[in-house]
């Protein structure tokens, strides 16, 4: 492929040297350059790549895409090195990376799931609906990457454009028609999804979150409504009508806008008829139907899923009937039952806001039996949004009859001072009633032995995660087998 064809979707500003030259990889980290490799200097947000390009050069790079060229006299003297100037190298570098994987979007329908909470169960349960509907599908999210039954690592909600646009390929070769993914707003700031043609976007809600990265709510909101900015008129975009912010990321789309909701005037309705620990009843558009899941925050989540599908013209009676079957994704509302105490249960969620804290904990004050008790171990993640912490202190405290605050993933940071942060948002009376307990292990061990007949735990914060993120090392650690090791301990020594 030559630089000219790499450059086809591209906004240049300025090209410096031979467009004709035939180049081989394209890369964003100067470590991996080999000769014959363009090379994309990308501002990110811990380096700039425009640092690197000397390196780049070094290794044998010989097209170098960048925002600046004025301190780049001295390579423009190599005569085998091209120098092509863009607005913004991030967009650059997904469309580049689009065309170098031959435009790969084009050929599948590919439907995007942002906002603070819901986006994996959204998009997984979309993955389970299309894949029983007959269809080959492709996931891409926080759990895991799917093509059709392959089971693919995951390391970032969203890749970055070089792995995204490789894997949609690898998906199209494979023969995948419909591609579920979830949208970060960090993905979307970073312009990662630069390239990606999407059928439609879906938006599930907007809460306190990441404002560590976006220093405010408005630029957090904005992160996300660009999303829907950036979509084609013949895509779909989908909204959450019960979220107040649920009209702005339509308000500058040019796809063709959708609500979906439960509780205002909607497109596509649902009324929660009862919520079970066997699931929920619902009248969805119309028509009654029993699902697996629980909770109005799923009930929310199923409507937007039915309504994904019925944008892409799947029959309303094969999707009600294959809606009634799947099951939610792993660490979101997971539960077990203990094994010697009646009633017991233990419920193992990724909760780590404010928001999603308060929507769990509701729901299982709803399910709850007469005098049982709530007992909550939760945590906060380090090297991030410091200002939920207080917050997500007081939500525990206010639903539960026994909080445990203790260690999350506090990467580089002091567990202590993370757990004083979450401390300080709790007045006397809570405090009361509150724990702390460092090691997370002890904490779910404590919660098991003072939890009684009835009595639900939740363990929040880390859901599906296999580890603990301690000093840039990912010791192993899960939460539900965690769970799991405490109820049979228990039930073999009572």
């Amino acid at each position: 492929m030559t630089l000219q064809h790499l450059l086809t979707n591209v906004r240049t500003l300025d090209i410096d040297g031979n467009t004709a030259v035939g180049i081989g990889a394209i890369r964003s980290d100067s470590r991996l350059v080999q000769p014959g490799d363009v090379f994309v200097a990308v501002r990110g947000a811990q380096a700039d790549g425009h640092a690197f390009i000397s390196t780049a050069v070094e290794k044998g790079a010989v097209v170098i895409v960048c925002e600046r060229t004025a301190d780049l006299t001295t390579f423009q003297k190599l005569s085998n090195l091209t120098l092509v100037r863009v607005a913004d190298s991030a967009e650059a570098l997904g469309r580049m990376a689009s065309q170098y994987f031959h435009n790969p979007s084009n050929d599948l329908r590919i439907v995007g799931v942002t906002g603070t909470n819901g986006k994996t169960t959204v998009a997984t349960l979309l993955w389970q609906l299309f894949t029983r509907l007959g269809y080959k599908c492709g996931l891409i999210g926080t759990i895991e990457n799917r093509i059709g039954e392959e089971v693919i690592s995951s390391t970032h909600t969203t890749p970055d454009s070089l792995q995204l646009h490789g894997l949609l390929r690898r998906m199209a070769d494979a023969g995948c028609s419909h591609i579920f993914m979830e949208v970060s707003s960090h993905a979307v700031h970073q312009r990662r999804i630069a390239g990606v043609q999407f059928a439609g976007g879906v938006f599930t809600n907007l809460t306190h979150d990441h404002l560590d990265y976006h220093g405010t709510f408005a630029d957090y909101r904005d992160a996300k409504k660009k999303f829907f900015d950036d979509l084609l008129p013949a895509a779909f975009a989908l909204t959450n009508a019960d979220d107040r912010n649920g009209t702005v990321m339509l308000q500058n789309t040019a796809a063709a806008k959708h609500t979906y909701g439960l509780k205002r005037t909607a497109e596509f309705k649902a009324k929660m008829i009862g919520n079970h620990l066997d699931g929920l009843e619902l009248e969805l558009d119309g028509s009654l139907m029993h699902a697996r899941l629980i909770g109005e925050f799923n009930a929310c989540n199923l409507t937007a899923v039915y309504a994904v599908a019925r944008l892409l013209g799947c029959d309303k009676l094969e999707t009600l009937t294959a809606l009634s079957d799947l099951r939610g994704a792993e660490g979101r509302f997971d539960y077990i039952t203990h094994p010697s105490k009646p009633g017991c249960i233990g419920i193992i969620d990724y909760a780590h806001t404010p928001d999603a804290l308060e929507k769990v904990l509701e729901t299982i004050q709803k399910l709850m039996r007469k005098n049982a008790r709530i007992i909550s171990v939760a945590g906060a993640g380090g090297d991030r949004d410091k200002t939920k912490r207080p917050l997500m202190a007081q939500v525990c405290a206010r639903f539960s009859d026994q909080l445990i605050l203790t260690s999350d993933n506090p990467r580089t940071e002091d567990p202590a001072a993370i757990l004083r942060d979450m401390e300080a948002g709790l007045d006397a009376e809570a405090l009361k009633k509150t724990l702390i307990i460092q090691d997370r292990e002890q904490a779910i061990k404590t919660a098991v032995r003072l939890a009684g007949p009835n009595d639900v735990i939740l363990v929040a914060g880390k859901g599906h995660e296999k580890y603990q993120d301690i000093m840039g090392v990912k010791h192993p650690f899960d939460d539900k087998e965690t769970l799991k090791k405490f109820f049979h301990e228990y039930a073999t020594t009572a």
